[in-house]
C-alpha cells in the first residue's frame, strides 16, 4: 500500500494527527513541577562518612546540613533534639576529629561541634583509629570511640535508622555551564 493510499483509508487522519500532536506538545509547555510535603516523622538517620581525602569531609557535613535544615524549617518546625542522627567516621576523614589536628582542619571540627550541641552523635572507628596510631584520648571531646564502624552501621539500620552515605565527587562545571 502506498503512503497516499494510506492516508485515505479511515482511521485517525493527518489533521487529526497533527491536532493531537499540536496539544500534546502545548500541554507539555504549560506543565510545571510542584513542592510537596512528605509528612516527615520521627527522623533516625545514620551517616556513613568513609572517604579518601580528609577535606571531604567538609562537603559530607553539607549533606548532614541538608538533611537537618528542611526538617526544622516550616511546615515541620522540628526541634533539632527529635531527631536521632548518628554519623560513623572511619575513613581518612578521622584525622579531622583529632585535637592535634584541630587548626588544620577548624572549620569542620566547629561544624561537627555545632551539631553534636544540637544532638547529632560523631563515633568512630576504633579499627580505624588504631589503624592511623590514635588512642581514645586523642580525639575531640564530642567523639564517642566504637569498636568497629561496619558494626556500627549494621547495628543502627537493625534499630531502623536509614543510611545515608554522602557521594563526594569533584565537581567540575560551575552550575552556569550546566544550565
Amino acid at each position: 500500500m502506498k503512503d497516499a493510499e494510506m492516508v485515505d483509508k479511515p482511521g485517525i487522519g493527518m489533521k487529526t494527527l497533527s491536532a493531537l500532536l499540536f496539544l500534546l506538545c502545548s500541554l507539555q509547555a504549560t506543565a510545571a513541577g510542584r513542592l510537596v510535603h512528605t509528612p516527615y516523622e520521627d527522623p533516625k538517620a545514620v551517616f556513613d562518612f568513609y572517604f579518601d581525602d580528609p577535606r571531604k569531609i567538609n562537603t559530607a557535613l553539607y549533606w548532614l546540613r541538608s538533611y537537618i535544615n528542611p526538617l526544622t524549617e516550616s511546615p515541620y518546625d522540628l526541634a533539632p533534639e527529635m531527631m536521632d542522627i548518628v554519623v560513623v567516621i572511619h575513613g581518612t576523614e578521622l584525622v579531622t576529629v583529632v585535637e592535634q589536628n584541630y587548626a588544620r582542619y577548624k572549620d569542620a571540627v566547629d561544624r561537627m561541634r555545632y551539631y553534636a550541641q544540637l544532638g547529632v552523635r560523631f563515633r568512630v572507628c576504633a579499627l580505624a583509629a588504631h589503624d592511623f596510631g590514635y588512642d581514645v584520648d586523642d580525639f575531640q571531646d564530642f567523639i564517642e570511640v566504637v569498636p568497629s564502624a561496619i558494626t556500627e552501621l549494621g547495628y543502627w539500620q537493625q534499630q531502623g535508622y536509614g543510611l545515608i552515605t554522602p557521594q563526594v565527587l569533584e565537581k567540575r562545571f560551575s552550575n552556569e555551564e550546566l544550565r
